[in-house]
């Protein structure tokens, strides 16, 4: 049983991808981290050496630690956090446990550099460049980031022609353009090759991957629940005449299809209400 300061694997796995997920930090010591170079999704590295310069910056937040075994260096690094305001917790059993439990680990090698060059990004946020006006695979794309990547990742909506260049100059990853590397592949969708490279091939993502793919390249017959996605999107659309708004409005539509995909396919809705006597 978990001390009041930590988390089992099996409590921040249900959390994971929903828009009350955590922050994590990886506080792994560089040998141990040399050993398994892939992060538990939305996870950014901290030095545990350098705790009381870096956490006031996560007062008021809810902070998950892990570490290899989930002991000393992440129970140390969690309560420096409460110390400095933070809701901070363990990972019982650390990375390991989470690795044992077969749950999902990102390559570190398949992550764009936090960093952007040539400007002024002090949180070291990841940032994306993609074509403006978006509809389907350009905001199921950000709303995966969001949620296993990067939960404070830069979108920049450009025009189609500029994409590449503005990625080029201001240190971001171009996505869901012809002739870059994350964007379509055959019959498949950019979103497709975000869950294929960040290895988020878990059954919710492929189903809700089918949905998107089906919605995006007009093969509607496909997947049921593809018509209302397209229907949605196009409607958000309408509504929105900023990018990055619709972007916010639409997270929530994705949350809900993620959840379906993950804990409802099974239910079913009818009326009269079977339940009812005559």
């Amino acid at each position: 049983m978990p001390s009041p300061n930590e988390i089992t694997v099996s409590q921040l796995a249900r959390l994971m991808g929903t828009p009350d997920a955590p922050i994590l930090i990886d506080v792994r010591i560089d040998e141990d981290y040399a050993g398994d170079a892939r992060l538990i999704p939305c996870s950014i590295r901290r030095d545990y050496r350098e705790v009381a310069q870096w956490a006031s910056a996560f007062a008021g937040k809810t902070v998950i630690v892990s570490c290899q075994k989930g002991l000393k260096l992440s129970q140390g690094t969690a309560a420096w956090l409460r110390h400095c305001g933070a809701e901070a917790s363990s990972l019982e059993g650390g990375f390991v446990a989470w690795r044992d439990a077969g749950e999902m680990l990102i390559p570190a090698a398949a992550l764009p550099a936090r960093e952007a060059a040539g400007c002024q990004n002090s949180t070291g946020n990841m940032v994306w460049v993609t074509r403006q006006r978006p509809k389907i695979d350009r905001i199921a794309c950000p709303w995966l980031i969001r949620r296993f990547i990067d939960p404070d990742a830069v979108f920049l909506f450009v025009a189609p022609s500029e994409v590449e260049a503005v990625a080029q100059r201001f240190g971001g990853t171009a996505f869901d353009i012809e002739g870059v590397f994350f964007s379509h592949r055959g019959e498949t969708c950019s979103f497709d090759t975000m869950i294929e490279e960040f290895k988020l091939n878990t059954p919710p993502l492929l189903h809700l991957a089918r949905i998107v793919r089906a919605a995006d390249t007009a093969k509607l017959q496909d997947e049921p629940q593809a018509a209302g996605l397209l229907a949605a999107s196009l409607g958000l659309s309408r509504l929105y005449r900023d990018d990055l708004a619709q972007l916010d409005a639409a997270m929530g539509l994705y949350d809900a299809f993620y959840r379906w995909c993950r804990d409802a396919t099974a239910e079913t809705h009818n009326w009269p209400n079977p339940g009812k006597k005559a």
